[in-house]
């Protein structure tokens, strides 16, 4: 469907598969290391920008470049994590305690128009990393900057301690003797989507008035900020979020999972008491739809175990894709529960597969940005 009549224009530029619109005259210049910082330089080179990624030459670059599995190769100079993070840049090895390094450095940056660090207070002191002095270089500068915790500077910052004190570990599991933490560095994903809203906007403001800016966010905020429902779940209503596995607190069946007759397992996502009914009548279970203990979410959730066990036969029964092809054309919310190979298997996955010959090493990953833009 053409969103903006006939005489629409999609503004977009389709360059190894995905869109990279106007950001080519941009350039932006890294020397933050691990995942967050990184990530943002990631978002502006796939949309065009002309990235640099500076790192310490006096340890051998970012750390992340050693972070392998057992199964990558220990002679090559980037690692699976690395290269998830660092698609499309420039690399450079600079030691910025030595002058004319230092120089080097200074010279790049008075043409920037980002810069984005992740620096301790200390090392950006002896970097010459701090805004004030930045701001003097070129006062255009956007400068975005990720610490680690909102109240203290000096104190570095883990994804699993702060997945551990905002509250995610406590919650995530399937009962207090088995919590887990997301396997991913999930904090650093929410830091890096704060960083970059900031640094649009900021960069939004220097086109209007011609005046930089510095934005920071911290990984312990940028947590907090991904609590959403469950914090207002204490906020609200004093419900402690629990370590309840994949189950939702506030809607029944939701999370559930059910293994079908091919061994296949499925997950429910029934957000409504039509959804509820529907899911009934494709199961043949009329009944549970009109039971006083199911008729109702409230109700549902009170007694969701007795209903999962009531669910489990009649699902058991039925092979996977046939009966998620039923849910989708009758409208319930349903999924396979699939492994990361099949996972990126999907013809979705494929397409946001992004190759690149990094440092003489063949990389791929998943590309970081999933919109599409179409001007009008």
């Amino acid at each position: 469907m053409d969103l903006c009549g006939a005489a629409a224009l999609n503004a977009v530029l389709t360059v190894t598969g995905y869109f990279r619109p106007m950001f080519k005259d941009l350039l932006v210049v890294e020397t933050a290391g691990v995942l967050a910082g990184p990530a943002v330089g990631m978002f502006f080179a796939e949309l065009g920008a002309r990235v640099v990624k500076i790192e310490n030459r006096r340890t051998g670059g970012d750390v992340t470049r050693k972070w392998k599995l057992p199964a990558e190769d220990p002679a090559s100079p980037v690692s699976a994590y690395f290269s998830s993070v660092n698609h499309g840049k420039e690399y450079r090895l600079l030691d910025l305690q030595e002058p004319t390094q230092r120089g080097e450095f200074d010279a790049l940056l008075a043409k920037a128009d980002v810069l984005i660090t992740n620096h301790l207070q200390a090392d950006a002191e002896k970097l010459g990393l701090v805004p004030e002095r930045l701001r003097k270089l070129n006062p255009a500068l956007v400068h975005g900057h990720i610490r680690g915790y909102a109240g203290d500077a000096a104190r570095p910052a883990y994804d699993v301690v702060l997945q551990a004190e905002s509250g995610y570990i406590g919650m995530t599991g399937t009962d207090a003797d088995h919590l887990a933490k997301v396997p991913v560095a999930f904090i650093d994903v929410l830091a890096a989507h704060q960083l970059k809203e900031g640094l649009l906007i900021a960069l939004l403001h220097r086109e209007r008035t011609g005046k930089g800016a510095y934005v920071e966010v911290s990984l312990e905020e940028a947590a907090l900020t991904g609590l959403v429902n469950q914090a207002s779940n204490w906020l609200m209503a004093g419900q402690v979020a629990q370590p309840i596995g994949t189950l939702h607190p506030n809607i029944a069946p939701y999370g559930e999972l059910f293994t079908c007759a091919d061994g296949g397992k499925v997950v429910l996502a029934v957000g409504s008491d039509v959804q509820f009914a529907t899911l009934c009548a494709v199961l043949k279970l009329e009944a549970l739809a009109i039971n006083e203990r199911f008729k109702q979410n409230t109700d549902r959730v009170t007694h969701r175990k007795e209903l999962a066990e009531l669910l489990t036969p009649a699902i058991a029964e039925r092979h996977r894709e046939p009966f998620l092809e039923m849910l989708r054309q009758e409208g319930v919310p349903a999924g396979a529960v699939r492994t990361m190979d099949q996972a990126l298997s999907t013809p979705a996955a494929q397409a946001m597969v992004v190759e690149e010959r990094m440092d003489g090493a063949t990389t791929a990953r998943i590309r970081g940005n999933a919109f599409r833009i179409t001007y009008c």
